[in-house]
């Protein structure tokens, strides 16, 4: 019997999303990076997501709470880059997604432009 170093991944349910959450149908703009698997492309690095195995409280802390936890979970995670990315192009506005407060996603996003531009 063998036995790995990390437990399998599982999705979470709406039935186990955080309390902000509520099912598309209710509020169309609402999403949680565990349930919604909706938006086009490639969705599986979320089976890797070290986030599915934490609270995921931690990742949408209310407004002037501590993003660190959320943060310190993200550094470690193997499938960072590709959260953020989907967060860009999905232009979450909520959340630590691949490490980055919505605050520091909108500023990647200005300097991306102004880069563009220049």
């Amino acid at each position: 019997m063998s036995t790995s170093a990390r437990p399998h991944l599982t999705l979470l349910t709406d039935e186990h999303a955080p309390a902000w959450y509520a099912p598309a149908e209710q509020h169309a703009h609402a999403t949680s990076p565990w349930t919604d698997l909706s938006p086009a492309g490639d969705a599986s690095w979320r089976l890797e997501a070290l986030c599915a195995e934490t609270d995921p409280e931690a990742f949408f802390p209310e407004k002037g709470g501590s993003t660190r936890d959320a943060k310190r979970v993200c550094t470690g995670c193997t499938v960072r880059a590709e959260c953020l990315e989907f967060a860009l192009a999905n232009d979450e506005r909520f959340g630590i997604w691949g490490g980055l407060s919505e605050r520091e996603r909108r500023r990647l996003r200005l300097q991306q432009r102004s880069d563009l531009s220049a």
